[in-house]
């Protein structure tokens, strides 16, 4: 099996319906555990809390989130943006339109000085993602 990096998503009560909507946009199968599941809630409030998700794509993609009222160890909040990239516009295209809807364009998917399409969009639960589409090269 290939190395691969995986963004993990924290969210403060909304993980199951984040994944969800990017069920929605994305495809693929989800896994959600919660804490009930876990046996690993600090007490019955947290029970239906998301302690960790899996939305793993077709192409095997795979994106994890859980909800946490502090962000991760060390991580300052928003800092950092999910990378989205491919060589299928229409696919990715879909992508983008699924992900800013509802949220926040910030730099509109255009054609970049390098050649792709780009856009950066802030989607409704506040992540940041980075948008490419790379043509193909010649087959």
């Amino acid at each position: 099996m290939p190395t691969r990096i995986s963004p993990y998503l924290s969210f403060n009560g909304d993980a199951r319906e984040a994944m969800t909507f990017y069920q929605s946009v994305f495809g693929g199968d989800l896994e959600i555990a919660t804490f009930a599941d876990m046996r690993s809630a600090q007490d019955s409030s947290q029970d239906d809390l998301v302690a960790h998700s899996m939305l793993k794509g077709a192409t095997g993609t795979v994106l994890f989130a859980a909800d946490t009222t502090t962000p991760p160890d060390g991580a300052p909040a928003g800092a950092f943006s999910v990378a989205l990239g491919g060589d299928d516009e229409a696919e990715v295209t879909g992508y983008w339109e699924g992900l800013s809807a509802g949220g926040t364009v910030t730099t509109p998917l255009a054609r970049s000085p390098w050649g792709a399409l780009f856009g950066r969009c802030v989607d409704k639960y506040g992540i940041a993602w980075l948008v490419n589409v790379t043509p193909a090269g010649p087959a």
